[in-house]
């Protein structure tokens, strides 16, 4: 088993595409390392194509991610009762998930 499947992260072909939040590692790049980011799978106003959209922005700062811009993902997690921020996992190595295909 790889590092990122012991922690919760599975390939994105297996991502659920039902409109309810989930977390994913959003690829390294030009613009800096791996990071986690929630999104959903839905259609952007004024278009009829679905795409991941990240959840924290208002519709003047829109972010849609790409398939290929997007390494891995895990349900979100469950409340737990606790008073205080939740932590965000770090992000899946890439290197776990290449055999998947990066799309690049």
């Amino acid at each position: 088993m790889t590092d990122s499947a012991k922690m919760g992260w599975l390939p994105m072909a297996s991502a659920r595409r039902d409109g309810e939040r989930i977390l994913v590692t959003v690829r390294g790049g030009e613009q800096g390392p791996a990071e986690v980011d929630t999104v959903r799978f839905q259609a952007v106003r004024g278009s009829s194509e679905r795409c991941w959209v990240a959840t924290d922005m208002g519709p003047d700062g829109l972010v849609a991610y790409e398939e290929d811009e997007l390494v891995a993902w895990m349900p979100w997690p469950q409340p737990t009762g606790q008073v205080g921020s939740a932590a965000l996992p770090d992000p899946a190595d890439e290197a776990d998930f290449e055999d998947a295909g990066s799309g690049i």
